[in-house]
């Protein structure tokens, strides 16, 4: 795997368990011939900023599929009450890591180049703890979807806040840009050591929303825009949806 010359350590988990609510093992459903796990793999293992990949776990059977396919495996406790608590436990057993990103394991279609766009501005000041991605929204519906978080950000590209509620909110027709957030982090690796530790505020609570959590204690998240429309896979139906998307795909490379 090629790597650009970064001088950080930058260590990518994927965490994935296997106890989902909605879509029990979706880890290891099959896209085609592989895994959706592998599928994830394969193309977080793009991204040139990484210099390692780990599959966080708590289930044998997804850590025998990731060594089957040649990725590193950890298993870690599972009692974790966030996928970030997860994270930061495999982080915990790399001491030379100077960030680490933590990436949803249920993307198959996960766009490397959104990896590296969220690491960078961490790399050029060393003063921001946090970032994230976001996308315009384009399907108005979304707005109003409490599914889809939306954030706002200042003139810098900080977080203000994150809601599953529409914001800004238009008092007149002044026509608003709306954007989606993109579950993808990159932290450095101390203040992810600490993030679990720090005060659970109202507004975290009220939201539901994990992220506000550093908002709510003073600390910056960098976030970055992007084209990436993220695709995650919650459900058989969503699998099916990206398996038909794959297909089209490989036609469309077929036919050019």
């Amino acid at each position: 795997m090629v790597r650009s010359r970064v001088p950080a350590k930058i260590l990518g988990v994927i965490p994935a368990r296997y106890a989902s609510s909605r879509f029990p093992g979706k880890a290891l459903a099959r896209l085609d011939s592989r895994t959706m796990l592998e599928h994830v793999y394969e193309r977080v293992s793009m991204a040139r900023y990484l210099s390692n990949v780990v599959i966080a776990t708590d289930d044998e059977r997804i850590r025998d599929e990731a060594r089957r396919f040649g990725a590193l495996a950890q298993m870690t406790r599972e009692d974790h009450l966030s996928g970030s608590d997860r994270v930061a436990e495999v982080a915990s057993a790399f001491p030379d890591a100077d960030l680490v990103v933590n990436i949803q394991g249920d993307e198959p279609l996960i766009d490397p180049n959104a990896i590296d766009a969220a690491i960078l501005p961490l790399l050029d000041d060393p003063e921001i703890p946090m970032g994230t991605l976001k996308k315009r929204i384009e399907d108005p519906r979304e707005v109003s979807d409490p599914n889809v978080v939306k954030v706002v950000t200042d003139h810098f590209g900080n977080a203000i806040y994150f809601s599953r509620s529409p914001i800004p909110y238009t008092r007149d027709d002044t026509a608003a840009a709306y954007f989606k957030h993109t579950g993808l982090y990159v932290y450095r690796r101390e203040f992810l050591l600490g993030y679990s530790d720090m005060p659970v505020g109202p507004l975290e609570k009220a939201e539901k929303l994990e992220q506000l959590r550093a908002l709510e204690n003073g600390f910056v998240i960098r976030v970055v825009e992007t084209d990436y429309e993220s695709m995650g896979v919650d459900t058989p139906a969503d699998l099916e949806r990206v398996q038909m998307m794959l297909r089209a795909a490989r036609q469309a490379v077929r036919n050019a």
